[in-house]
Parts: C-alpha cells; structure tokens; sequence
C-alpha cells in the first residue's frame, strides 16, 4: 500500500477540491510529420492554457483550500509563475498575498502579479534569494507560506495535470516533462505510479534532476539559461525526488538553441506562444534528445506560456 501523503487517492482528493477554480485545459493529436518526425500523432497537453498562463495554479490552489489561512494571508517565491499563480488564487480567495521574485522574473510576469493585486517584492538574482527573502518576511508576520515545488499540496495539485491527461488520453506510452524544482513531474509521478514512462527534460544550464540523479539525493546544480527564470531553482525538491528516483525513467538535457527551436515551431505548426520553459519538452523531441522507439504514443506537456513575444520567426 501506498503511504506517501502523494498518491494517486490523494491527487483524485485534490481534483475535486480545486475542479471549480481551474481550466480542464485541451489534449490534441498533431501529426509527427507536422514537425518533420516520424511516427505515431504527437499527443500534446496544452497546460500553457491555464489560468495564469502555467500549471501552477493547481498547487497554490491546493494550499489555499486545504490549509487555514492566517490574517496575514500567505507569502511565495518565485521565478514568476508560481508567484502569478498564488497572486490568483489568492485574488480569487480574497486573501492577501506578498510575492518574492528575483531580478531575472520576466517583466510580463511581475506586471501580471501587481495586476492581480499582490505586493511584489524584487529580491536578488536568482530564484534562491527570493526564498530566503520570503522566508525572512513570513517569520516575521505570520503569514503562510506555499512554496513553488517543495510542499505536498503544491505536488497534490500538481499531480492533477496527469489524472486530467489520463482521463483525457489513456494510450500513452511516454510522457515528455520539463522539469524545473520538480513539482509538477513528481505530482505527475505519484499519479501514474509507472504506468506510464515518465522523461525529465531540462536545460542542460539548469540541470537539477539530472545532477540529483547522479549523485542520488538533490544537490545544488548549474542555475542559468534561457529558463532561468522558470526551470532553475538550484535543486529539485525534497519530497519530489523519492517519486523520481521510483516512476521517472530518465533525465535528459536539451540546449537553449534547441528549446528556442522549439518555441518557434509551436508559433509556426500551432500558432501557440510558449515560453522557454513552455517549450523545453517539445525540444527534447526536435533536438533528439529523446527518440521515441517505432510505434511508441508519446505526449508532451506544454506547460508555460508567459513570453512576450508572439512571432518567433
């Protein structure tokens, strides 16, 4: 039996609990050949159409509903989506929020966050001083923390994505996911329980699972690239890792020439924008990083879509 507080019962928990406040967003089939691959129909998961413009609405919602909520409402940090996402279930809840961003936030994320009516607070280079900022501010007022990828709700939610996909489409054989700190593919992990091969994609500048991989516990990794400021938070989580090393088949690392690549040929095959990090599971395909065996039904989560910029030609 499965005691880990992230399981599949957990997850189905969670979806019913935070069903009201997000978007079942689409699943389509594009032909291969369409992006100049063989093989099957490529099974895409279009996440970049959530609320916010990423999946992380579905864990802060998850803390938001199933924890009490002091007065002083909640603090986050954040590369930028996460922060938007706690801006707007917090909106939504009526709570007051304080998000920690670093100086390499996208300046369309930090524009939405103050839109949505949270206090943005701009704190250091990379994801890590933000954290520590939020940390400092939320043992000083009281107010709850969520954070990005290390906390069992924020998996919870997570993990949502993958029972929607299996609803949706339940003929995968593999599952291409980016990975950042590792919330929503340890979420996805806990949901399939290796009835589906899962693969990491991340930046090889921002190489976090994979270095945790090699040395078999999270450690500080490479911190850089095109994704920094949604794929490079220093290590992977905690309490993700365990369902990595159990249900995620492999890790591999794809270069920023190759998720740019990709972002242009979702602009160009799909006419979807997608951010980096959006785009990085895509390039593991394009680039070659992972090659599907003859016949294999692969998906893709497209996962973020909060750029700029709408023509990557």
């Amino acid at each position: 039996m499965d005691t880990s507080p992230v399981n599949r019962e957990t997850i189905a928990a969670t979806y019913e609990l935070i069903r009201p406040h997000v978007r079942r967003t689409p699943v389509i089939e594009i032909d291969a050949a369409d992006f100049a691959l063989a093989g099957r129909p490529i099974v895409f998961k279009l996440e970049l159409l959530q609320h916010t413009g990423s999946f992380k609405p579905r864990g802060a919602l998850a803390s938001l509903l199933s924890r009490p909520v002091p007065a002083a409402g909640v603090v986050a940090a954040s590369g930028g989506n996460h922060g938007l996402a706690v801006a707007f279930a917090a909106r939504k809840l009526g709570v007051p929020a304080r998000i920690f961003v670093p100086n390499v936030s996208a300046a369309t994320k930090r524009d939405r966050i103050r839109e949505l009516g949270a206090d943005l607070v701009i704190s250091g280079e990379r994801y890590a001083d933000a954290l520590a900022a939020s940390r400092e501010f939320a043992a000083a007022s009281g107010a709850m923390e969520i954070h990005a990828f290390d906390q069992a709700e924020t998996l919870l939610g997570q993990g949502t994505v993958g029972l929607e996909i299996e609803q949706q489409y339940d003929r995968l054989d593999t599952l291409l996911v980016a990975v950042g700190g590792g919330g929503l593919i340890g979420g996805v992990a806990a949901w399939y329980a290796g009835r589906v091969r899962l693969v990491a994609v991340e930046p090889r500048a921002a190489p976090t699972l994979y270095r945790a991989r090699e040395a078999g516990k999270p450690v500080d990794a490479e911190a850089g690239g095109l994704a920094a400021d949604s794929l490079a938070p220093r290590q992977v989580g905690q309490l993700m890792f365990p369902l990595a090393q159990r249900y995620v088949e492999k890790a591999v690392l794809v270069e920023d020439d190759a998720i740019r690549d990709a972002q242009r040929t979702l602009w160009r095959v799909m006419k979807l924008a997608a951010e980096p990090g959006g785009a990085a599971a895509l390039a593991a395909l394009l680039s070659g990083a992972y090659r599907p065996a003859a016949g294999e039904r692969v998906g893709v989560l497209l996962c973020g879509s909060n750029t700029d910029a709408v023509n990557f030609g």
